[in-house]
């Protein structure tokens, strides 16, 4: 008897160019990335409309759409939903849920419908063990060329940390402005991680040259980098 090949969805990697697609959605048709060329993106998933964590997650980002667009950061949401549902589930946000304060949400950014799942199966959004029918809460953040900076996963039951989305996203831009790196819970206005040294002669300058940077040995090495001067980079005005 002849065997079916039969195609393995694998999940692109950081480094790699998001994968292209064509969909449909609550905002009008869309061609990623290309339509995003020259923004940062963020492209997620969420398990299923009318549910209780996405909804809270869907009001958090709603209501933080501008905060990310000043960084030049755009949203674009995805589940296996089709387009009516898409619709009909925002409606109910806008008009009918109340929380943590915020009330009247209008989710203004894209949502995708993919009840084919061939968006979530490119992008590896259908998780083993958890759900055939239902994405995961997936994160990619996309710079402006469509490369892939950013990968986080999320199970179903756990809802996402909206400021930290927005950290990373700050972060990813002040490495690329400033050739640094940024430490554990890396803020703007924190110090900053300057390269490793590649040799000996720059190990020993840099410890030699105390007023510009601090060196804890000569492979860790920070120094400053003003917030005013970051959000000057980052953020429109």
């Amino acid at each position: 008897m002849e065997q079916v090949e039969q195609k393995v969805a694998t999940m692109p990697r950081i480094g790699e160019k998001a994968p292209e697609f064509k969909a449909v959605t609550t905002q009008g048709e869309i061609n990623f990335p290309s339509d995003y060329t020259g923004s940062w993106v963020i492209l997620f998933s969420h398990p299923a409309d009318f549910t209780p964590v996405c909804t809270s997650e869907f009001m958090t980002f709603a209501s933080m759409e501008k905060q990310f667009n000043d960084a030049n950061c755009k949203l674009v949401g995805l589940s296996v939903d089709g387009l009516y549902s898409h619709i009909a589930w925002l409606r109910t946000i806008r008009e009918k849920i109340e929380y943590k304060g915020m009330k009247n949400i209008e989710v203004k950014f894209p949502l995708i419908e993919d009840i084919t799942m061939e968006v979530a199966k490119k992008y590896g959004m259908m998780m083993p063990g958890e759900s055939n029918t239902k994405a995961v809460r997936a994160v990619f953040v996309i710079d402006p060329k469509g490369i892939i900076r950013t990968i986080i996963y999320y199970p179903l039951s756990l809802g996402r940390n909206f400021d930290e989305l927005y950290r990373v996203v700050l972060a990813l831009q002040a490495a690329d402005e400033f050739g640094i790196a940024t430490p554990a819970d890396w803020r703007p206005g924190d110090d900053v991680i300057v390269p490793t040294a590649g040799s000996c002669g720059v190990a020993k300058e840099r410890m030699e040259n105390k007023d510009e940077m601090h060196c804890y040995d000569w492979f860790f090495c920070t120094k400053k980098l003003d917030k005013d001067t970051v959000l000057k980079k980052i953020l429109k005005k």
